[in-house]
């Protein structure tokens, strides 16, 4: 059973040219009460009289749910509070995504009393032109004043989003972005390097070939600068993308990673429950008719055993610790040696895997080249 919980609120002041989440703009506050409310009958049906197992983590994701006005906000944590709250652990890690131009003491300070305790800037860049490039509405100003607002509210667990491999970014910009991130002294970071997207404006210009992107040797020089100074600086990679102070990683994300189940709930959210995966209704109108009438799900399939061995091995390969072998053959009743023995002993022969102590990862070399491996994991 699950321990964790991802909620999607999947408003935003405008989209991102490079975002393909499900997420809309609207200026109409009635369809974000209307979306609370779908929220509150979900989470009714989902955990009112079940038997929960403790819960470690929550996520709040979007979208951007500091979106939400002071109201708004109040109303979705108090209902939270009131399905979960006396499942939750003492030391549960309840996140929130908050982007930098949306956040106030005001509404920092009411996120706090009711119970989160770590949150999630979405920086991309401390580059104001760039921002600007991305679609993005802060600025740096905007990131400096809310990771002090949060601060001051008693948030000391704070994590901030970079990307990497954007257009017209060279490696003194990215150096200097990682400069002023370091400067803000967070606990965690997560870096990405640009997805281009179908249904983006970045998408329509790649195509009119009026996206300026670094070459794929810059963008691999920037990946491998970004390891280096984090490091240097006391963050731990733990994951293929995610760096932390030490006892900062984030639970929730590991949840995931380790090809654990979690609840999924909101518009087009994804959930994996007692063998389970579901898919909630993405479009919003559609989501909203489905809660009248019961859960929102779109689709609902048990995942065949041959399918979770893979995900086991390509989700846990993304950890800098790897895939915990024994974990794997207690979980499935066969050793990965037995499943994937060919394919493993070909990339250690390649120098893209090593075991060691009872895990199987990624080497040195093979990190830049993640994809590739994974690949190889599937049928």
């Amino acid at each position: 059973m699950p321990h964790s919980v991802y909620i999607h609120i999947p408003f935003c002041t405008n989209k991102c040219y490079y975002c393909d989440f499900n997420s809309f703009v609207t200026n109409n506050p009635q369809l974000v009460w209307d979306y609370l409310e779908a929220l509150k009958r979900e989470m009714e049906l989902t955990f009112a009289n079940r038997q929960l197992e403790p819960v470690k983590t929550i996520f709040v994701g979007g979208g951007t749910p500091t979106f939400l006005d002071q109201e708004q906000m109040r109303m979705f944590l108090e209902t939270v509070q009131h399905y979960l709250g006396r499942h939750l652990t003492p030391d549960v890690e309840f996140t929130m995504e908050a982007n930098p131009g949306t956040t106030d003491v005001n509404k920092l300070r009411l996120m706090r009393e009711l119970g989160v305790n770590r949150l999630s800037f979405g920086v991309q860049s401390f580059d104001n032109a760039l921002l600007k490039r991305l679609g993005r509405i802060h600025n740096t100003d905007d990131v400096y004043r809310s990771v002090d607002n949060a601060r001051s509210v008693g948030f000391e667990n704070l994590t901030i989003d970079l990307m990497f491999g954007l257009p017209d970014q060279t490696l003194p910009i990215f150096r200097e972005t990682l400069d002023k991130a370091f400067a803000l002294g967070t606990t965690h970071f997560s870096a990405y390097s640009l997805k281009v997207e179908e249904n983006t404006l970045f998408h329509t210009l790649y195509q009119k070939d009026q996206l300026p992107l670094p070459s794929e040797e810059t963008e691999l020089e920037m990946y491998l600068i970004l390891i280096e100074e984090m490091e240097k600086q006391g963050y731990a990679q733990y994951e293929i993308s995610n760096f932390a102070k030490p006892g900062f990683e984030s639970q929730h994300n590991k949840t995931y990673w380790l090809n654990n189940e979690y609840y999924g709930l909101g518009a087009g959210a994804h959930g994996y429950v007692n063998g389970e995966r579901h898919v909630n209704a993405g479009p919003l109108a559609v989501y909203l008719q489905m809660s009248k009438e019961g859960l929102p799900r779109v689709e609902q399939f048990v995942v065949p055993v041959e399918d979770a061995m893979e995900e086991q091995m390509i989700l846990g390969l993304r950890l800098r610790e790897g895939v915990d072998l024994p974990r794997f053959a207690n979980r499935f009743g066969v050793a990965a040696q037995d499943v994937f023995g060919t394919i493993m002993k070909e990339e250690r022969e390649k120098g893209m895997l090593e075991e060691k102590g009872g895990y199987l990862r990624l080497t040195e070399k093979g990190l830049p080249l993640g994809n590739e491996v994974f690949a190889r994991f599937l049928r």
